[in-house]
């Protein structure tokens, strides 16, 4: 069962930090100093007994119209995909946790979260430390020359939570000066997931190509990087971003990378999954001659190629091989981070990763801050190398430190409904047989596999449109198998994701009657 939690920003923040907000605001203001403390120091409630029943009573009324349909004529100003993809009536009037009202008035389970954003819900009370920090007057923007002391705060924790280690922990020091492969001790602050995956391969870059034209030691040799393989041998699997040179490690712009790769200016290598044995060999080839490994980029749950789950023997066989031929290995965390206990899934594998990209899930929702926590061996950047003017927020940085205050008190709970909601996913899919295989994913990150396209689309359609359930089918990739994907918001609790797989069930049974009765 989720624990409440009450904090206020002097529990999260520095007595000494708060002292000088206070002083600063007051001498700006006017405002009188005890006030200002007294709203330091007044505790929120993170998870209250009323917002938790009420989750649980709307899960009853899911699908109903609660509001009227709102009469939408607004069209935007999109570009012909974006156009494409547009379903309106699902845009949100409002929301609350797990929840949202359509335009179309009817009440949606944000079963993927908002697209991975919100895994505390929307609304989470826990936020409203954010609009006491704005009472007090702590400024949301500043740039890279003046991190202010939120950020320097969650900097700190992250590299904490990171190694295992408490925030107070003496050995914490000791990490933060470490140079060492496979020791995360340095944070660079980005907006967005897709440049904190560009900075790491920036970072594995500069062994070849230096930014500023120092020397490199693997200057004389071509980067290749290994990345994970799909179904056919090819580099479609992966998803580390929308940037180009992102984009050319899962296939896309196929002739620049053409001309890049015949060219030898870099090479991109698929390892197919859960292989040790042909990691270990792929590894070897590019390793030999003018050839050499720049770095191994991977997720642990493949949410963008069938939910598939990497194993723990085969990730921690493969960073073996990578630390012998002194390849950096790339955690991307973008997806997974924040949704398990301990914060991090790569900690729960025993990986050593060199780079891990976070983000989406910390900040809630409340603004766009994600990270690449980076091991300071692989810290070759100036300070323009990785360059972002808004990522050092402060709210944002604050609205971290919110969540991983959250999942570190409820942590247990988390676990224990993420791991009875696979379990009985994988119960539930083995009773029809017609249509399903079985589950992949993780947790709260559970897909479910289909033993066709058409019938995942199908599932997904009913389950968007008549139940109000936010899934998805992957579609959009070849040689993808096809499941349902959904991302459980963490405050969905044993009897609001029983009520789920009761509708999923409902739904899978009635495409069972349906290929049947085409028969």
């Amino acid at each position: 069962m989720l624990q409440n939690i009450r904090r206020s920003l002097a529990d999260l923040l520095d007595g000494a930090y708060l002292d000088g907000v206070i002083a600063a605001r007051a001498a700006l203001t006017g405002e009188d100093e005890a006030a200002l403390r007294a709203i330091a120091e007044e505790k929120v409630d993170f998870y209250p007994e009323p917002f938790a029943a009420r989750q649980e009573e709307l899960m009853d009324r899911l699908g109903q119209r609660l509001v009227p349909a709102f009469a939408d004529s607004e069209d935007g100003a999109p570009t012909d995909s974006y156009r494409a993809a547009q379903h309106s009536y699902a845009a949100p009037l409002s929301g609350l946790g797990a929840f949202r009202i359509g335009e179309d008035g009817r009440l949606y389970l944000a079963a993927k979260s908002e697209h991975y954003h919100i895994p505390l819900g929307h609304s989470f009370p826990g936020y409203a430390l954010l609009e006491k920090a704005k009472q007090l007057g702590i400024p949301n923007a500043t740039h890279n020359n003046t991190r202010g002391f939120v950020t320097r705060t969650l900097e700190r924790r992250l590299i904490a939570a990171a190694n295992g280690l408490a925030p107070d922990d003496p050995a914490l020091d000791t990490i933060l000066r470490e140079k060492k492969p496979g020791v995360l001790s340095c944070v660079i602050n980005l907006e967005t997931g897709s440049l904190a995956v560009e900075a790491a391969l920036k970072m594995m870059l500069a062994r070849f190509y230096p930014i500023d034209g120092r020397p490199a030691p693997y200057g004389d040799r071509v980067p290749v990087f290994l990345v994970m393989a799909d179904n056919a041998g090819g580099i479609t699997a992966g998803y580390h971003g929308t940037t180009v040179l992102a984009q050319t490690l899962r296939g896309l712009w196929p002739g620049f990378a053409q001309k890049a790769d015949a060219a030898e200016l870099y090479k991109v290598v698929a390892v197919p999954i859960n292989d040790p044995d042909a990691f270990a060999a792929i590894a070897r080839r590019w390793n030999e001659g003018p050839y050499k490994t720049a770095g191994f980029c991977h997720e642990i749950v493949m949410m963008n190629y069938g939910g598939i789950r990497l194993s723990e023997e085969f990730l921690q066989a493969a960073y073996r091989v990578c630390r012998e031929t002194d390849t950096p290995v790339l955690c991307d965390e973008i997806q997974s981070c924040a949704w398990y206990e301990g914060l991090f899934l790569f900690r729960q594998y025993g990986l050593t990763p060199d780079f891990v990209s976070i983000g989406k899930g910390f900040p809630g929702g409340c603004y766009p801050t994600s990270k690449i926590l980076t091991s300071g061996a692989f810290d070759s950047l100036n300070q323009f190398g990785a360059l972002v003017t808004n990522g050092q927020e402060e709210l944002a940085s604050l609205s971290y430190l919110i969540t991983m205050e959250f999942i570190a008190a409820n942590g247990q709970a988390i676990t224990r409904v993420g791991r009875r909601y696979h379990e009985m996913a994988a119960q539930m899919v083995a009773r029809h047989p017609a249509v399903c295989t079985g589950v992949e994913g993780d947790a709260q990150m559970t897909a479910l596999c289909f033993d066709s396209v058409e019938d995942a689309v199908a599932f997904c359609t009913a389950m968007n449109h008549d139940r109000c359930v936010d899934i998805s089918a992957q579609t959009y990739k070849p040689n993808c198998p096809p499941v349902a994907l959904a991302k459980l918001p963490l405050i969905l609790t044993e009897s609001m994701t029983d009520r789920l797989l009761a509708v999923m069930e409902e739904e899978l049974t009635a495409l069972e009657r349906g290929k049947e009765a085409a028969r």
